[in-house]
């Protein structure tokens, strides 16, 4: 009638087919486990840092927290704040809502803030000099040679 007959050995290959199984945090027993000696309560500045548009934050999942839980896919990224509501915090490239238990400050462009004020500096005392430098990063240029070390 509606029946479907299939072979056993087609309904193997099907199930081969599919791969392991696919729960929301299946195999992240260790990817979501806390590191030594900061198991327990969570902290209170978890709660109380504020988080701007702008913000470059990281995803850090904290599986005692299961309300906004991230899929593990994205723990471990860093993403760009572009929308801050009371609850959660919306970034760019992940396109999701997060809670806060899950993001962290990220430091990903520390150096090229520092790099900029440093450049700021500079720039302000050629101009007071009357000079014009350039503050673009240049390579490093070949290791001179030293002849000692060479048999030639």
């Amino acid at each position: 009638m509606g029946f479907k007959q299939s072979n056993p050995s087609e309904e193997e290959t099907e199930a081969e087919s599919e791969g392991r199984c696919g729960r929301t945090r299946a195999r992240t027993r260790d990817l979501f486990s806390r590191p030594f000696r900061k198991k327990g309560y969570i902290p209170l500045t978890t709660y109380l840092r504020t988080y701007k548009v702008g913000h470059y934050v990281d995803i850090k999942v904290n599986r005692a927290v299961h309300k906004g839980m991230p899929h593990k896919f994205y723990h471990g990224c860093t993403g760009l704040v572009w929308s801050v509501t009371e609850r959660a915090i919306d970034e760019i490239n992940k396109q999701d809502h997060k809670e806060e238990d899950s993001l962290l400050p990220s430091g990903c462009n520390e150096d090229f803030k520092l790099r900029k004020i440093q450049n700021d500096k500079l720039k302000a005392e050629a101009k007071a000099g009357g000079e014009k430098i350039s503050t673009k990063r240049q390579p490093e240029g070949p290791k001179p040679l030293d002849h000692d070390s060479h048999p030639l």
